[in-house]
């Protein structure tokens, strides 16, 4: 079977309705909206969530807890990576991180993260290092540099 010999099944597709096309289609004059009403003016429909008046779903539900206006969001990378990617003593910035694909997006922060070890001594400029990544770069002999 090749791409070009496939067939659609008896039935698997319609022709379009064409409605408001004369009383002799079947769908002519009111074009099956019905004789009256909201739903049988153009530009009749309901915004999305609408409820016919009540109260909706997602004002019904409780909110709980915070949500920022203006959240930072960064692109992280794990000290595992970096011990895998780079040689010691390489100097590490955002350009390198996208060039060997361990980023994706440039626009966002660059924070480094913990996870795994590190043994290489690797200079990291970065604009935020949690706790547990400084302390481990720190202890394979490299330096963090908090770049803004």
């Amino acid at each position: 079977m090749k791409l070009h010999s496939l067939k659609n099944t008896e039935g698997a597709k319609h022709r379009r309705k064409r409605v408001g096309r004369g009383d002799a289609s079947g769908w002519g004059k009111t074009a099956g909206r019905g004789d009256k009403g909201q739903h049988s003016r153009s530009g009749s429909g309901f915004r999305p969530y609408f409820e016919g008046g009540q109260i909706t779903l997602f004002r019904r539900l409780p909110k709980r807890g915070f949500k920022s206006l203006n959240p930072v969001v960064y692109t992280v990378v794990n000290v595992s990576n970096l011990d895998k990617a780079f040689n010691a003593n390489d100097t590490i910035d955002k350009a390198l991180l996208l060039s060997k694909n361990l980023i994706h997006k440039t626009k966002l922060e660059l924070k480094i993260l913990g996870t795994g070890e590190i043994t290489k001594p690797l200079t990291i400029k970065a604009n935020v290092f949690s706790a547990t990544a400084k302390a481990k770069i720190e202890a394979a002999g490299g330096k963090c540099e908090v770049v803004k």
